[in-house]
Formats: C-alpha cells, structure tokens, sequence
C-alpha cells in the first residue's frame, strides 16, 4: 500500500492555485477549486493516511491541543512557494484537516478591487476599520493588503494579533510585529490589554470574537490607535448593529456613542466564481461614516444607513446589491452566482427582468409561481 506524502500534495495545491486543500477519511483528498470541489486523483484515505499526514506537518504544541480539546489551528511556511493555515479537527473518532493556501505575494488595490478611498481612510491617525464578510471571502487578504500599503508607504509601528498568523509582513518603511494567539499571547483580549503599552500606531485584531476583545478594539481606537478588525457578519449596517448588539443593554447607548466617534468604515465583502474566466472575483459594500452616518449611529437609527450609504456614493460608499449588478453588468459573474450571494434576492433577480435578461434557475425567473 503506498502512503500518500503531504509534500505532493501541497505542490499540487501551488501548482494548481487551489483556495484549499481537504483531508478526511473515506474520500480521496479534494482541492477547492475557484470555490468547486475536486478530487484528486490518488486512493482514498482511511484513519492511518489522515494520522500521518497530520503527523508530518502539526507542531508538538498543536498535537497536544488536538489531544484535549479535538482540534487545532496553526500557520506553516512551505519553502518559499506559498503558507498554510491548516484546522486539523476530529470527526467520527477520526481526524480531518483543511489546509488553506496563502500566497506569498499581496495583492495591490487594483487587483482585488477595494475602493480606492481606503487608501486615505488608512493614512488616518486612529479610528476602527472593520473588515466582513463569511468565512473564506478573502477578508485576511484584504486586510493584508492594507497593511502591506501601509508599511510601504507611512512610517508606523504597526502590531497583528492573529489565530494562526496567515501573511507575513517584512520591515519596510514600518516597523510590523506579528502576534500570534496561543504562541505569543494566551488570547486576543489579553494582547489588546498589553499591545497598547507597546506603542503602536496600527493594530491589526484577526478576530474580534467575544465581548472583551471588541471592548478593547474599540478602546483602542479611541485613545488615538488606527484599528483593523473582522467579524463574520454580512452587510454594513449588520456589521454595526452585532457589535452593539454583543455588550449588555444597559451599555449599548455608551457604545454607539463610542462607535460614531470611533468608526472610520465597515468594508464588507463576499467572494464569487468568475463567469468569464478560470478565478474568483470579489464584490463590496463599503460605508464610510461621515457625520451624518454618526448621528444615525448615535440615534440607534442603523435601519436608515442602507439609503445613507446609496446617497454616499461621492464618498466612495456603495451598496452590496448595486456592487454585485455592475459585476453582472459587465460580464464578470453569472446572474445565479449574483442572486446567490445578493442581500436581496428577490429585488436583485426583478433587476435582472428589468434589463431584459434572465436568471438561469426557472423559480426564480417565476417569482410569483413560488408564493
């Protein structure tokens, strides 16, 4: 019986540009394709494969998480080609990995399509910049990307908190330390308490997952720090109302006091299948607070900010919706891709009649046959 060795597998990952890389028992191991599900054409995998392949690229540390808990995250160079960020977990008493592809080179602005005011947004001295979107919508490349202007172009001290780091940064005109949760620092709120003794002008949160760790961003951004975080929400005005949403009632007016001085934009973005070519293209919605922005913030009147964001387009802001139907427009994305990944499904796919065109899924061309 041959073992299958990871080596070939991650070469074939880089090879190929695959997004991921699956492992699990039964299944021959798959790759994630522009967003599809490929076979490799290999044997199946049973337990032993998946424990050895595990073996030969988990850290000690991370095994002994495994043990406890039944599953770990961790980051690995491989060579100069490209970095993992691999989730090894237990499923039916046996183990499964997912390894995720991290190129090694950013991406400039240009090529992944953030609207060009971040760039300004960014020189900013302090404020909170939230990144959104749903798992695997490119939001850690965005962020890189930020990041990486930043140090070419400002002399800042910037700081990352990540579970696992995923792109690394070199000293260029800035001076970048990278934190990583569980090898450097216990937890995200612990290294938010601690990083503001360090001095940075730029701190990066990975994840702002709990109530202390938003506590301490939006601290953090007040007190005159320029704060990047993620959270797992769609939309921008969602974005706003599950941060407040995540401290008890009676805070909740102090917060959105805090957050219509603080937040400088939410960028929340979702990545499809391109209909033109072989890869992936991302779409955006994009909120820059503005005073009039705060004050709806500050009234608890978040439900008026999608109309806000549809008259801010002189300030760069735009809608999901209206972001997706200019990709559709221009032939980038199918009208079901489109339809997919819209905020409104339905008002998206009465556009798409309206200019004449149709989606490819007969329930949704017959909205009315449905109801």
């Amino acid at each position: 019986m041959s073992t299958i060795q990871i080596d070939r597998l991650l070469d074939t990952v880089v090879k190929q540009d695959a997004s991921d890389l699956h492992l699990t028992v039964g299944r021959k191991p798959t790759l994630r394709l522009n967003g599809k599900l490929r076979n490799l054409d290999t044997k199946v995998l049973n337990s032993d494969d998946c424990v050895a392949l595990m073996k030969s690229i988990t850290p000690e540390r991370n095994q002994q998480e495994l043990q406890e808990m039944g599953g770990t995250d961790f980051g690995f160079a491989y060579g100069e080609a490209a970095r993992f960020r691999v989730s090894v977990f237990r499923q039916r008493g046996d183990l499964a990995l997912v390894l995720r592809l991290i190129p090694n080179e950013f991406l400039t602005f240009d090529q992944i399509g953030l609207p060009p005011i971040c760039k300004d947004l960014i020189r900013r001295p302090r404020g909170l910049f939230v990144v959104t979107g749903p798992t695997g919508s490119g939001k850690t490349t965005s962020l890189a990307t930020m990041i990486d202007y930043i140090n070419n172009n400002h002399d800042r001290h910037i700081v990352t908190v990540e579970d696992p780091i995923e792109y690394y940064h070199q000293h260029k005109q800035s001076v970048v330390n990278q934190r990583e949760v569980g090898a450097d620092v216990p937890t995200f709120a612990e290294a938010l308490r601690r990083v503001l003794r360090s001095g940075p002008d730029v701190i990066l949160v990975g994840e702002m997952r709990d109530l202390e760790t938003i506590e301490a961003a939006i601290r953090a951004a007040e007190t005159g720090h320029l704060v990047f975080g993620t959270l797992h929400t769609t939309g921008a005005a969602g974005t706003i109302n599950r941060i407040i949403d995540a401290f008890p009632t009676n805070q909740q007016a102090q917060v959105r006091v805090q957050l219509s001085s603080s937040l400088v934009a939410v960028l929340s973005q979702v990545l499809l299948a391109r209909d033109d070519k072989p890869g992936r293209v991302a779409s955006y919605e994009f909120l820059v607070v503005t005073p009039a922005i705060s004050n709806l913030i500050r009234e608890n009147k978040t439900f008026r900010i999608d109309s806000a964001i549809q008259t801010g387009r002189k300030f760069g802001m735009q809608l999901l919706d209206d972001n997706l139907f200019g990709l559709f427009e221009k032939g980038l994305i199918s009208a079901e891709e489109m339809v997919d990944k819209a905020r409104d499904p339905g008002e998206i796919t009465n556009r798409v009649h309206r200019a004449g065109k149709t989606v490819g899924r007969p329930e949704l061309d017959n909205p009315t046959e449905a109801s």
